[in-house]
């Protein structure tokens, strides 16, 4: 479509008087539109009203008189209006989109590719997307128990470090030296056993860079040795590892922040008892809260995953990110929230209020779950195990776009697949419906060629007829059917030849009948008759005289015949009476006088004798 084939038309049919014709003689506008587009040329309404600006500034436009000399049906389309023009496109483009939405229209070679297309795809792409979903779903699911295993190999990883130093907290507290010192009785008995004692601590404190402190506290809670000289001589009956211990059971604390030295840590912290199992101390073990973090943070499950911890309380103890921190996952009731910020030393804990992760609160078994974060503006999922020697759970998280990337991929490699089999379905769907049509459209082409112009082409039906299914069949059929029409065809043209001659020659007998039974041509007769009786008695003369009046007789009978056929084609009564009348007149004219009794006639200009 383009403004330069409105201008091409605007121009050509003001001098071209054979689609001036066309366009005269078209029977509806419908068939003006398509004579149109059969030109060759295609606009749209404002590309119309551009070419006719443009041809109305050039000088270049045709007069209203030399449109109105144009065909009437040249002004419809497209000069009167020209919103005709678009309508009548609009028709066009609304025909074409009914006959393609429009099953019933469609041509049997299209009805057969759409059925065969159909019958291959729809089963397929069911078939396809439920194997997909199925795919997804196990891929969804494997992804979401790699991140339990992870989760779980994680938990007993820190569960191995905490038995382990457990166990060094043990060995602290049932070493003799500290026994000793804070079973002696007496300060001197103490000063006795201080010196190896503190020996015994810094060893333990210098075995692992993890550890931060080593101390011993008496029963008051009061410290009475430590690798941290600020450590000696505080209180540390508030903090819950000493009351824990003190009543004999052993205790590791979440990640707490040290009141003296005010740096995080996890607190491991073991009764000490005499040789009569009297509880005569404990002996605390604290381990960095940086290196436990780093520990937590190096068990990751990719580039963009993470593990953090929470304790039992839902409160996050470990995570990479340190504002989150002390924050906890679902809103705390009052009783906790007093409890937590005691234990943290903070004043409130705030929380991330996320209910999807409520369920790895005090969770004895791993699981999974997903949620939706507002910090990272992204779906995340989650695997998540406890851990055996303390009430935590360590979660790793992974985000559900690291995820969607294979997920997407198995989407594209199975559309792949089906549009690889949809074209290669599709490409024998078309063969196919073209082999089964091409016989249907040479058989119809053969009988509207029959109807219309009395013959066919039996070269193509015979080559179609050459196949062995029920279509070559009906085109073989057909074939005979023709031919034996054709053949009765002639027959019968033959037959009306004949008979048309028969007709011709009956025709010419009434005629000559109608001649011989008028009253003038019987009153004719019998005077020849009367005349040929007296002949025979006369002599010679007489019997000239008549021949000649027979002759004369022979004469207007052929004379009859004639004018007759003459006003037989003519078809015009009138005329055969006037002939009539001629010939009546020229009768009379001939006729010799009537004979009295006992008179003959002269011949020859003789006397009678």
């Amino acid at each position: 479509m383009s403004v330069e084939s409105a201008q091409a038309f605007y121009k050509r049919i003001a001098t071209d008087e054979v689609l001036q014709k066309q366009l005269q003689n078209a029977a509806s506008d419908e068939q003006r539109r398509e004579i149109i587009l059969a030109a060759g040329y295609s606009f749209t309404l404002s590309e119309w009203e551009v070419a006719l600006a443009k041809i109305s500034k050039s000088g270049d436009s045709i007069s209203d008189a030399e449109l109105d000399a144009i065909a009437a049906g040249v002004s419809a389309v497209p000069y009167q209006p020209p919103s005709s023009v678009w309508s009548g496109l609009e028709q066009i483009s609304f025909d074409k989109l009914h006959r393609l939405f429009n099953p019933s229209a469609w041509s049997i070679r299209t009805k057969l590719s759409v059925a065969l297309l159909c019958v291959a795809l729809i089963p397929m792409s069911f078939t396809t997307y439920h194997n997909l979903q199925e795919s997804l779903k196990s891929a969804e699911d494997s992804e979401y128990r790699k991140l339990e295993l992870l989760a779980t190999s994680n938990a007993s990883r820190l569960d191995q470090l905490i038995i382990d130093i457990q166990r060094v907290a043990v060995q602290v507290s049932t070493d003799k030296d500290v026994v000793g010192f804070l079973a002696a009785t007496t300060p001197q008995k103490q000063i006795a056993f201080r010196t190896s004692m503190q020996r015994t601590l810094d060893n333990v404190f210098r075995s692992n860079p993890d550890y931060d402190v080593v101390y011993i506290i008496d029963t008051k809670g009061r410290c009475v040795a430590a690798t941290n000289p600020t450590f000696i001589a505080q209180n540390y009956a508030f903090r819950e590892y000493f009351r824990f211990s003190i009543q004999g059971r052993p205790y590791v604390s979440s990640v707490l922040v040290g009141t003296t030295s005010g740096r995080p840590g996890i607190y491991f912290s073991n009764p000490v008892r005499s040789e009569g199992g009297k509880i005569v101390g404990v002996a605390i073990l604290k381990i960095k809260g940086e290196d436990i973090w780093a520990i937590v943070n190096a068990l990751q499950a990719g580039s963009k995953s993470y593990a953090f911890l929470v304790d039992e309380r839902g409160v996050i103890i470990s995570h990479p990110d340190k504002s989150l921190l002390y924050h906890s996952l679902a809103p705390l009731p009052p009783e906790k929230q007093k409890q937590a910020g005691t234990l943290y030393g903070i004043d409130q804990i705030k929380s991330l209020n996320i209910p999807e992760l409520a369920a790895m609160v005090g969770a004895k078994q791993t699981a999974y779950t997903s949620y939706y974060s507002s910090v990272e503006q992204t779906r995340q999922m989650i695997g998540f195990a406890p851990l055996q020697e303390q009430p935590w759970v360590l979660g790793v998280n992974k985000a559900h776009a690291q995820f969607d990337a294979p997920l997407n991929q198995l989407i594209w490699q199975n559309s792949r697949s089906l549009l690889a089999v949809g074209a290669i379905a599709a490409i024998i769907a078309l063969v196919l419906a073209r082999s089964i049509a091409k016989p249907i459209r040479i058989l119809t082409k053969s009988a509207q060629s029959l109807v219309e112009q009395d013959d066919f082409d039996d070269h193509q039906l015979a080559k179609a007829s050459y196949a062995n299914d029920d279509i070559g069949q009906l085109v073989h059929v057909f074939l005979q059917m023709a031919q034996e029409v054709k053949a009765r065809e002639q027959k019968l043209k033959q037959q009306v030849l004949e008979l048309n001659v028969e007709i011709d020659e009956a025709k010419k007998a009434r005629q000559v009948a109608d001649i011989t039974q008028t009253d003038y041509f019987q009153q004719l007769q019998q005077k020849a008759q009367t005349i040929k009786g007296r002949l025979s008695k006369n002599d010679a003369a007489e019997t000239d005289y008549f021949q000649q009046l027979q002759q004369k007789v022979q004469n207007l009978k052929g004379k009859s015949i004639r004018t007759y056929a003459e006003v037989t084609e003519g078809s015009n009564h009138k005329d055969t009476e006037d002939t009539q009348r001629s010939l009546s007149g020229k009768s009379q004219q001939s006729e010799p006088l009537p004979l009295g009794e006992g008179e003959t006639p002269k011949a020859n200009g003789k006397n009678q004798s």
